[in-house]
C-alpha cells in the first residue's frame, strides 16, 4: 500500500467511541507535528507516510493506526490549525474590532511556528489542481472566513460605529489578500521583516479610515 493513501470505506456502523488515552493523545499530536514538517518541505503528493512514522519512532502499521489515509492525516492538520487560528479571534465574529485585533494576534503566533505556516501555504497552493483532496476543504475554509468577516463588518457599520459607506465585502478581501501576501513574503525572507508589525500597523491604519469618529 503506497504510502498508506488508499481511502478507507466508511461502515454501516458507527465506530465505537473510546476515550483516548493521554500517551495516545501525546502521540498524536507528535505525528501532527512531524506530518506538518513534512508537507512544509516537501508538499502533501511527495510527503512520505513511512518517513513520518520513522520521525516519531513508530512502524508505517503504527503510524495507520493513528491516521488510516495520508488524507486523514491531512484533514487533522488542517483541523488543528483552524482551531488554533479561531480561538484568537472568538468563533462569533460579533465585535468587529475584537476580530481584527485578534487577526493580528494570529500573525504573530504565526511567526513562531514556520514550519507549520510553511505546511498550511503550500498545502493551500497545492489545492488549487483538481485532484487535490484538500481542495474543498481551503475552497469552504476562504468562503466562511470571508462570510464571517463581512458579517463582523456589517455588524459594526449598523451600530453606527463604522462608517456607513463601508464596504464590508472589499475590507474582507482585503484582508484576506493582505494577510496571505505577507504570509509568503515572509516565508521567503523571514528575517527582512517582522510580518507581525507591519500587519499590525496595517490593521490599525485601517481602522483609522472606517471608524467612524
Amino acid at each position: 500500500m503506497g504510502d498508506g493513501e488508499k481511502l478507507v470505506v466508511a461502515k454501516d456502523t458507527p465506530p465505537v467511541r473510546r476515550r483516548k488515552s493521554p500517551k495516545g493523545v501525546i502521540r498524536r499530536e507528535s505525528i501532527l507535528t512531524a506530518a506538518m514538517q513534512h508537507f512544509a518541505k516537501d508538499g502533501y503528493q511527495n510527503a512520505s507516510f513511512a518517513a513520518i512514522a520513522t520521525d516519531v519512532g513508530l512502524s508505517l502499521p503504527g503510524l495507520l493506526h493513528y491516521f488510516p489515509t495520508k488524507v486523514d492525516l491531512l484533514l487533522a492538520i488542517l483541523e488543528k490549525r483552524d482551531i488554533e487560528s479561531g480561538s484568537a479571534i472568538g468563533e462569533e465574529y460579533a465585535d468587529w474590532r475584537k476580530v481584527l485585533l485578534g487577526l493580528i494576534d494570529v500573525t504573530k503566533s504565526n511567526q513562531s511556528i514556520p514550519h507549520v505556516v510553511q505546511a498550511f501555504a503550500v498545502l493551500n497552493a497545492e489545492s488549487l489542481t483538481e485532484d487535490h483532496p484538500a481542495r474543498s476543504w481551503f475552497a469552504s475554509r476562504v468562503s466562511h472566513l470571508r462570510d464571517n468577516l463581512v458579517f463582523s463588518l456589517q455588524k459594526g457599520i449598523s451600530a453606527g460605529e463604522l462608517k456607513a459607506e463601508t464596504n464590508a465585502q472589499s475590507v474582507a478581501a482585503e484582508l484576506i489578500g493582505i494577510m496571505d501576501g505577507l504570509q509568503m513574503l515572509w516565508l521567503r525572507s523571514p528575517e527582512e521583516f517582522d510580518m507581525a508589525k507591519v500587519f499590525s500597523d496595517y490593521i490599525h491604519r485601517l481602522i483609522a479610515s472606517i471608524e467612524r469618529s
